[in-house]
This record gives structure tokens, C-alpha cells and sequence, in this order.
């Protein structure tokens, strides 16, 4: 604080005597205070930018040496023999690079180029604000405003601000509305359209509707047969006078439509608009050969030609379902969008061409499309090295195969490989090779251009203009020496496809996932959290003569402790069989002891379909104000059980059905997601996440499988806990990897520029996991009433973010605010300091 304050001080350093440094711009129309960042916009002349109010980037700059050369040679020659001391030591030359060092020089430059210069306030730029402050307001109808600025300021501070006042008056609104339109075709579609017109009378006349109004008609004619309609034809005249005051200030509107105009060499020519149709369309599937046209061979399909070179490689209706122009129809510019789109969705071609020949009529178009085919096949290969808890050192080799257009339907195929070797210092691990993890598998996605699903047309319920795609997949992987050594092996049957340009659809119609534990018995290794609670209890009952063999002293170690696997198991089958007294406290947290190891260390076969629902009203990477909706709904088991009425299935000990010798999972899932965010001034910009998911299990299941459950913390979470260590409810970081079947989520993050492509963020994090209508009993992880919402944990920081262009590294830092786990006397701000900050670092943004 004393530093800032210091420097606070100095921020007119650099002011001169006669100058001020700008502080604050404000506008005033009609002595309103207006608050639009797009009317601020207009202003030339913008103060220093600020961190949370404090002009950081002006002050770097101001630390800076103003010039640093003659700030050199002025130390230099101080001394009468100091250069001659300096040389005769480091020699000319070296002296000369000191001087051009960075502590000398290149600091100064590095400041002044990532801080800013101050301010100074400039009336000529004032005057020019002025002018664009006018220009706007009288395009919002305001025809006699007047503009003028306030100078406040203090030259004892040498700072100023600058008030801007617009005296702006009435507006001037739309009497009446006519139109000149020189093309009959035109004006016929103009009158059959016009209910959505912007421009209406009575309305105060605003050069934005103009604009929008602009785009509508070009967009209703361009969709309605005129396929070379040029928007500069369309102008308007207002009609009337502007220079008017009183209480009838209306214009007349005349809206002219002129004729289309070409320019031929040196001539500029005229001409009617007119409604196109389509009298041909080829299709040119080898555009690099389309220029010799005679020796390409041609097959008509349809109302198309399709034209290729030796051999065609594709099913005529594969090309033909991706066009959405029709012989003899109008042109519509809809169509000839969708068209590019699809044929793009293919993943077969380049980006096409599309071209349209008018005939001598003028009125028929002969379309060409152009199609330049990807290579049939094509490899790929990565290699990562990586880091984690697990592995000190890993080497990840994933090579790939794609072939394209398998069928000759536009079907792509791609294999994929992936193998993993890694070095681990675990000393539960008794493979001595240095690289003693192993982890490889692979997978093999169809992707298909269109819904496949038999003996059904499915584009007429979905057409093809909403990019519909199929994706098979079928994927298996397999662990040595991690965790339990699981194998798995899933497969996907899915669709997507996109309604709108703001809403996707997915749904997996069959998605399944099986999981083998090859190792179970070494749960309690891999699960220390779990092991060290067990071997707490355990040191109650180590007198116990019968439970003597399942004790052992290592050298290290004073107490004995339980051996893994045989005296744990012994252990918890002695307490549960009641071969051994224990408390009613014990037994009950050995109970739940077990029961986690056998969820964790079952095999499980999940038999799902879901559903999911996207949209968003995002406009481009740069529209920072949007929002996104994601909900998604489960199921699981449903058809494996309705089976089982009509073919008996075996069971366990516990009655749940078995297929293939593993319980089926049962049960329903959930899950709503919204993200909004809000732009302020430069790219400031406020994010709120807000999450739900619910998993409820019936039937065959009575909880929710490991890889389908929820867990909180994390970088993309609740970044003052770690992964998996915040929750379930009241408990504290119990388990290893901490889960459970329901979950609440809040992120809130303020981001702003520091500096250059520096950005940071101040966030608030909150949430928590639950369990629900499962077999947990624990009151402290239960969710059992609206009073449990007291368990949401709150998490606070602050983070630093660098912007690569292509994507974003992020460092954030988060401290509990307020953690449930604690007494209720001592849950705020407990852990707030930093030494008990959690770091994350993540790639792009949270949310």
C-alpha cells in the first residue's frame, strides 16, 4: 500500500508545467449523465487505463529514465577519470555495450513499452469529439443538437476532467414513408414483404434502422430469385426540414431502389433486376482437372451433372444431398449457404466454389460448383512428454490413421493408437524397470455424413441443411501398474446436428462402457486416505489375539499397521461378522469403509443413452456479451432391465442382475449448465457460471458408478480445493478421490488487461457434492433438506492469465472463504492466507 501510495503521487511525473494529465471523460445529454460505452467510444482523447483504479501501466512508464543515453554519459563524465577507469577495464567497446545494457537502457525501453504515456489533454481532439458526438446524436433523429465541453481541472494537481454537454432537443420522427423502385420485380417482392419492415411512421427517425432495414430487403431479395442484388442500389431521402424547432418535426421517407449497374471497360450500364432460376447445374468433382473440360467424363443423376476425371469416387446422391439447388427453382442465397456448409460437413472436400453464369436472358442461371477432394488417406502421429502425481517422467507416442470416404458416401474412418510409458518412485509398485507404468489402447470412429439408422428416412424429419452426422466409435484401453489396472472398452453409436447456427443437438443412442479392475486387491494401496482412516480404527482392536496375523511392524515404524491386502480384508470381515466386538461408531465407519471398496473395485458395465441440448447466441470469437445453455439427460440400464423380464439373467449375492458375470448399471442423470457473460469498457469482462447434475440410481444399481459420478474442485471448479478434495457435504477430503451423485456450482470471475497480453481475474467460487437416494448414510455427505444448502463451500482469488493468440495459460490462486467442513464458529476465513492458497493452472478460460 505505502508503495502504491508512493507512486500514486507520481503519476504527473511526466506532466509539464503548462500541461494537464486527463482523469475522466463525461458526457451529459440534456444534463442526463449518459453511461453508454459505445457513445464514450467516440471520444478521440481516453485517460490512462487503470487496474481496479489504479493507473499501473502510467506509472511503469513514468519509472522509466526519460533519457536513459544522456542519463549514461552524464553519470559517465561525473567523475573526471571514471570513463578512462571503466575502459581501461572493460575497454572501449564494452563500455559503449554497457550503456546500451539493459539495466542502463534496455529497462527504460521495456518500461515504456509495456506502460503507457500520460494523457496530456488535447482541446483539439476535444473539438473533433465533439464533432462525432453531434454526428451521432443527429443520426439518432437529433437534427439541432449543440455541443459543447467543460474544462475541470486543477493546475496545483495538474490533473483535469473533461465534460462533454449535448443540448439535444426534439427528435425528428417519420411522417410518412414512399418508395421509387425501378425494377417491377423488385418492387413486387418489396410490397409482399413489407410487415416487417423497420422503418415505420411515427417513429423517431434512427439511422440504425436505416441500416437494418438496408439488410433486410437485400436479404429478402437475395432469398426470393435476384442473386447479384446489390445493396448500395437501395438509398433513402428524407423529405423535409431539418433546421425546423417545434412540436412538428417529421420527415418524409422516400425509399429509392435503383436499377443494377455494372461497369464493362470503361462503361457503366444499367439494368432491371430480375427473378433467376436455375436452368443447369455441374458438378465438377476434380476441379484441378475442370480445365479440361472435353476429356472430363460426366453421369446425369437427377436434375445434375456430375462431371469427373477417369473414375468417379463418390455416389452421385452423396454429392446431390449436399446441394440445395434445384433445377427450374428461384435462387435463394439460403440455399446456396446451406450448400456450402454441407458439402464442408463432408470432410471429403476442400473449402467449394460456387459459380453463377447468367444466360442471354438474364433471368437463368447455370450453376458450377467446384469440388477439390482431400487426400484419400492421411497419417498422423504425437508425442508428448508429461508430468503428474502418478509419473515423474512420461513418453506418449499416439500415431493415427484417416481414411476418407470409405464407401464412396463421403464416410470418413479413423484409427487410433496410443501408448503411454511412464516412470513412477511408487514403492508399491515391484516392477524395478525405470519405466514401470504402462497404458495403451485404441479406437476407431466411423463418421458418417447424414443419420444412419436402418430402414428409416431420416431426412425428412431431419434435413439436411442442419448438418446431421453419425458417429460410430468403438475404443478399448488398458493400465499395468496404475491404480487398479482397469481395462476398458466402450462404443458409441451417436448423432449431432444443428437446427440453427445457435443450437445443436446430440444424442447417443447406444452408449456403452465396460470397466475391468485387474488388480482389486490393491485398492488399499492405491487408495492411502481410505487405508490410513482402516488402520486408524484397526489400532483399537491390535491386542486382539485373533487378530494378530493381520498386523505387522515395519523398521520404520513403531506401531504396528495393517498388512494390504490380507490383513485388511481379514480385518473388516472380523468387525462385520461380529467375529470381533466393536463400537457401534466403528462398525458403522468400517461398514462404509467396505462398501466404498466394493463400488471402487467392481467391475462395471454401463448400458446408457443420453440426450443432449447446446445453444448459444455467441456471434464471433469477438463478442464478449453471449450466453450458453447446455442441458443433458441419461439414462442407463433401462433396456438391459426391460430384457431381463423375458430372458432370465443371473444374479449375485447381493440380487442385482448380472450380464456377463457384472451388475448392469441402473439409474437416470441430469444436467443443466448456464454461462453468461457481460462486456464492459476495452475488454473487461464479468463471467457467471451457474451448474446442476443429479444422478439418482434404482433397479439393479443402488449408487452411481465411479466415472459417471461428480466431483468438485479443480481449475475448472472450485479453485481453492484441489480435485476431488472438496465434499461430499460437511466431510472433509475423507477419501482419496472424493464423489458423489448430485452437485451445485456458482463461478463468478471479473477478467481485465494488465499489460500487453497479460490479463487477470478476481473470482468467487462456490458449490458443493452431495450424496442422494443412494446407499451413503452419512448424514455429513447426505443431502437431506434445504437446510444441507449451508454445506456450499465458498472459494476466492485471484488468477493471471497470458494470451497466445491460439490459446490462453492460466495461473489462478484460490483461498477458502468458507469451508463447511470446519466448526460453524470457524468457517470463514480460515484457511485465508498464503500459505494455505491452492494454485491451478490451466489451459484457455474456466468457463
Amino acid at each position: 500500500m505505502l508503495v502504491i501510495a508512493i507512486t500514486s503521487c507520481n503519476a504527473v511525473k511526466r506532466v509539464g508545467e503548462d500541461e494537464l494529465l486527463l482523469t475522466k471523460n463525461f458526457i451529459y445529454a440534456d444534463s442526463v449523465k449518459v453511461t453508454n460505452e459505445d457513445i464514450h467510444s467516440l471520444i478521440f482523447q481516453k485517460p490512462n487505463s487503470t487496474l481496479l483504479g489504479y493507473p499501473l501501466r502510467l506509472n511503469l512508464y513514468n519509472l522509466a529514465k526519460k533519457n536513459p543515453d544522456s542519463s549514461f554519459q552524464a553519470w559517465l563524465h561525473k567523475k573526471e577519470k571514471r570513463e578512462k577507469r571503466l575502459t581501461s577495464i572493460l575497454s572501449k567497446k564494452q563500455v559503449d555495450r554497457l550503456g546500451e545494457s539493459f539495466l542502463v537502457k534496455g529497462a527504460s525501453v521495456w518500461l515504456k513499452n509495456i506502460g503507457e504515456a500520460p494523457t496530456i489533454v488535447d482541446t483539439t481532439k476535444a473539438r473533433r469529439s465533439l464533432q462525432r458526438l453531434n454526428a451521432y446524436y443527429k443520426s439518432k433523429g437529433y437534427f439541432n443538437n449543440s455541443t459543447t465541453y467543460e474544462l475541470d481541472s486543477s493546475a496545483r494537481s495538474k490533473r483535469a476532467i473533461m465534460n462533454y454537454r449535448l443540448d439535444l432537443g426534439k427528435p425528428y420522427l417519420i411522417d410518412s414513408i414512399s418508395t421509387q423502385i425501378a425494377s417491377p420485380a423488385l418492387d413486387s417482392i418489396q410490397k409482399k414483404n413489407n410487415d416487417n419492415t423497420f422503418i415505420k411512421p411515427g417513429q423517431r427517425i434512427d439511422l440504425e434502422n436505416f441500416n437494418s432495414e438496408r439488410e433486410r430487403l437485400t436479404n429478402l431479395f437475395r432469398n426470393n430469385g435476384i442473386h447479384n442484388f446489390q445493396e448500395s442500389s437501395i438509398s433513402y431521402d428524407l423529405i423535409g426540414d431539418t433546421t425546423k424547432i417545434g412540436n412538428n418535426q417529421k420527415l418524409d421517407i422516400l425509399l429509392n431502389i435503383e436499377n443494377l449497374k455494372k461497369r464493362t471497360d470503361n462503361n457503366l450500364t444499367t439494368s432491371e433486376y430480375k427473378v433467376h432460376t436455375f436452368k443447369k447445374i455441374n458438378i465438377y468433382t476434380n476441379y484441378l482437372f475442370n480445365n479440361g473440360q472435353d476429356s472430363l467424363k460426366k453421369v446425369d443423376y437427377k436434375d445434375y451433372t456430375i462431371y469427373y476425371h477417369r473414375k468417379l469416387r463418390f455416389k452421385p446422391k452423396t454429392l446431390t444431398d449436399a446441394v440445395f439447388l434445384s433445377k427450374d427453382s428461384i435462387y435463394r442465397e439460403i440455399d446456396r449457404i446451406r450448400t456450402y456448409r454441407q458439402i464442408t460437413n463432408l470432410n471429403t472436400f476442400k473449402y467449394p466454389n460456387i459459380e453463377f453464369v447468367e444466360d442471354s436472358t438474364q433471368s437463368e442461371l447455370t450453376t458450377n460448383i467446384y469440388l477439390s477432394p482431400k487426400p484419400r488417406y492421411s497419417l498422423g502421429t504425437d508425442f508428448d512428454v508429461t508430468h503428474s502425481n502418478i509419473q515423474f517422467l512420461g513418453l506418449a507416442f499416439s500415431p493415427s490413421l484417416q481414411a476418407r470416404n470409405l464407401f464412396k458416401g463421403a464416410e470418413n474412418l479413423s484409427i487410433s493408437g496410443r501408448i503411454n510409458l511412464g516412470a513412477s518412485k511408487d514403492p508399491d509398485i515391484v516392477d524395478n524397470r525405470f519405466f514401470n507404468l504402462l497404458e495403451f489402447g485404441g479406437d476407431i470412429n466411423l463418421n458418417l455424413p447424414r443419420l444412419w439408422f436402418p430402414f428409416v428416412n431420416t431426412s425428412r424429419i431431419i434435413p439436411n441443411y442442419m448438418l446431421p452426422k453419425t458417429n460410430i466409435s468403438i475404443g478399448t484401453s488398458f493400465q499395468q501398474n496404475i491404480g487398479l489396472d482397469k481395462q476398458t472398452f466402450n462404443t458409441v453409436l451417436g448423432y449431432n446436428w444443428s437446427p440453427t447456427d445457435f443450437k445443436k443437438l446430440t444424442a447417443e443412442l447406444i452408449n456403452v462402457q465396460f470397466v475391468r479392475n485387474v488388480n482389486p486387491d490393491r485398492f488399499f494401496s492405491v487408495y492411502e486416505n481410505t487405508f490410513e482412516n482402516l488402520d486408524e480404527i484397526a489400532d483399537n482392536y491390535e491386542t486382539e489375539a485373533s487378530l494378530a496375523d493381520y498386523y505387522e511392524t515395519t523398521s520404520d515404524e513403531t506401531d504396528p499397521t495393517l498388512i494390504i491386502p490380507e490383513g485388511t480384508t481379514g480385518f473388516i470381515n472380523a468387525i462385520l461378522n461380529e467375529e470381533v466386538s466393536a463400537s457401534e461408531d466403528d462398525y458403522d465407519d468400517i461398514s462404509s469403509i467396505e462398501e466404498r471398496r466394493k463400488r471402487l473395485t467392481e467391475n462395471n458395465l454401463i448400458f446408457a443413452s443420453n440426450f443432449t441440448f447446446n445453444k448459444n447466441n455467441k456471434q464471433g470469437i469477438t463478442d464478449n456479451s453471449f450466453y450458453k445453455f447446455r442441458w443433458k439427460l441419461e439414462s442407463a440400464g433401462n433396456l438391459l432391465s426391460g430384457i431381463s423380464s423375458f430372458i432370465p439373467f443371473n444374479k449375485n449375492e447381493d440380487d442385482k442382475l448380472l450380464v456377463f458375470n457384472v451388475p448392469f448399471s441402473q439409474y437416470v442423470k441430469t444436467e443443466f449448465d448456464f454461462i453468461k457473460h457481460w462486456s464492459f469498457s476495452g475488454t473487461n469482462v464479468l463471467a457467471f457460471r451457474s451448474f446442476f447434475g443429479i444422478a439418482v440410481p434404482y433397479g439393479n444399481s443402488d449408487n452411481i458408478p465411479f466415472v459417471r459420478s461428480y466431483f468438485a474442485g479443480g481449475s475448472n471448479d472450485n479453485r481453492a480445493w484441489l480435485p476431488y478434495s472438496l465434499g461430499p457435504g460437511k466431510t472433509e477430503d475423507v477419501n482419496d478421490f472424493n464423489e458423489a451423485n448430485l452437485k451445485l456450482a456458482f463461478n463468478l470471475e471479473y477478467r481485465f488487461p494488465i499489460v500487453g497480453d497479460i490479463k487477470g481475474a478476481l473470482f468467487a467460487d462456490a458449490g458443493n457434492i452431495w450424496n442422494v437416494l443412494d446407499n451413503v448414510k452419512d448424514e455429513n455427505a447426505t443431502f437431506d433438506s434445504l437446510a444441507d444448502l449451508g454445506d456450499i463451500a465458498l472459494g476466492t482469488g485471484f488468477g493471471l492469465r497470458y494470451d497466445f493468440t491460439y490459446f490462453v495459460f492460466r495461473l489462478d490462486m484460490g483461498f477458502k472463504t468458507y469451508n463447511p467442513a470446519e466448526e460453524s464458529s470457524k468457517r470463514w476465513f480460515r484457511d485465508y492466507n498464503l500459505s494455505n492458497g491452492v494454485f491451478n493452472i490451466g489451459i484457455n478460460y474456466p468457463f
